[in-house]
């Protein structure tokens, strides 16, 4: 099977980034794309903005063929072109009102839930592979219903005739420079070689997920199980599921459900003093991103524990807390998760102390590009607020790179 990919919420390209290993810009500004995929189609739409700095990004570095700016609510989905891998990071939102297979009354699709975008490219082109990345309070979510939005998720493959596999990944933990936890999902048609391969025999959680093999664990010893057959439908699941929570491994084969939490096997530390070393390279005016003295007690106090006496708009009164932050980032780390709001004046931001300069600032654009393991200055196409954003909003690349090797084989294989 051809290596071609279709690219959902395309951002500014985290996927394909990873998948071809992109380290570097031509003269032109276009990536140098070493792998070997194929990227026949991408989608990316930002409904909240008029200028579209991630799309302006993305054909900047790739190029405007087969690309597309549309909402992908409004996109026929039958024109999309033909492709051996799905990708996207879609937006986590609310699963509750899904659809289902025949669009029966009582379960309408809500313009906006993007996951049933999702499924309907599916429903039209039937891919045979399918990869997406999510935030890993998914696999809980809602609260109200621990489990329920990730069950509905899973029935839905089930009735397309796909098997998955996920993986919560801390991308800290794997030689990477943020702490940041993502939920990888891999769907594979029931009937391909790969998913024939693994249900010959007894399912093993250690050995049959694709992402344990990437980043590897200690056995997991206590693996429970859930049987979404036992719901009549995804209606069903949507307002009975009493499951509880998924664990950060799984594997699911004819509706049967293998999962446990895993303990990684760490490797070294890329830490955030790797990362502003490297940068000191190309950063440019650092002292914009210097603090202010006449800031610091505001920042000091953002990131400080604080507990104040709050009134809610009922009049019921309580007391807000929160505990300390780190004040300066210890370098000796990788990165916290990166947020949109990171470079503003909040407490979520890194507030780095420069011992070159002997002064407190926040991160440079291509530090957060570094962080995500962007190539440098693969945002500047945008303003500097904006880029800050995209960078907090994207996935890191180098968990799609070190995965692609083993998806690699198993799309050429079949």
């Amino acid at each position: 099977m051809k290596l071609t990919v279709a690219e959902l919420f395309a951002g500014v390209g985290g996927f394909r980034v990873g998948l071809n290993h992109i380290k570097f810009c031509d003269i032109n500004n276009r990536a140098i794309e070493i792998g070997d995929w194929d990227f026949v189609w991408a989608n990316q739409y930002e409904p909240a903005t008029k200028v579209q700095h991630a799309f302006d990004c993305y054909v900047t570095r790739f190029g405007d063929k087969n690309h597309s700016n549309i909402d992908i609510n409004k996109v026929n989905k039958s024109e999309i072109p033909d492709h051996s891998l799905l990708v996207g990071g879609f937006p986590c939102q609310d699963y509750s009102v899904a659809r289902s297979l025949s669009n029966e009354k009582g379960i309408e699709g809500k313009k906006g839930v993007l996951f049933w975008d999702i499924r309907d490219v599916i429903v039209e082109k039937k891919s045979p592979f399918i990869l997406l990345e999510n935030v890993d309070r998914l696999l809980k979510s809602p609260a109200s219903k621990r489990g329920r939005d990730f069950a509905i998720m899973l029935r839905t493959f089930i009735d397309l005739g796909y098997d998955v596999q996920w993986r919560v990944i801390n991308a800290g933990e794997y030689s990477m420079p943020q702490r940041r936890r993502r939920v990888f999902i891999f769907a594979y048609k029931q009937k391909s070689k790969f998913a024939l391969k693994i249900n010959r025999g007894d399912i093993d959680l250690n050995e049959d997920n694709i992402f344990n093999n990437a980043f590897p664990v200690l056995p997991i010893n206590d693996i429970k199980s859930i049987n979404l057959n036992s719901y009549n439908d995804v209606l069903d699941i949507s307002n009975n599921y009493n499951c509880g929570k998924f664990l950060e491994c799984g594997i699911i084969s004819n509706g049967k459900i293998i999962h446990g939490n895993v303990t990684p096997i760490e490797e070294k530390k890329y830490t955030l003093g790797d990362i502003l070393e490297e940068a000191r390279l190309y950063n440019e005016n650092i002292e914009k991103y210097i603090i202010q003295n006449d800031k610091l007690n505001k920042w000091k106090y953002l990131k400080g524990s604080k507990k104040i006496e709050r009134t809610s708009n009922t009049g019921h009164t309580y007391t807000y807390s929160e505990g300390s932050m780190a004040f300066p980032e210890n370098l000796k780390e990788p990165a916290r998760t990166m947020l949109t709001s990171e470079g503003t004046m909040n407490r979520s931001s890194h507030i780095i102390f420069d011992e070159e300069i002997q002064k407190y600032r926040i991160l440079t654009p291509i530090e957060c590009e570094l962080i995500q393991m962007f190539p440098v200055n693969w945002t500047n196409t945008m303003p500097k607020r904006n880029r800050y954003f995209m960078m907090g909003n994207a996935l890191v690349t180098g968990i799609v790179t070190r995965i692609e090797p083993i998806i690699r084989e198993i799309i050429k294989q079949e």
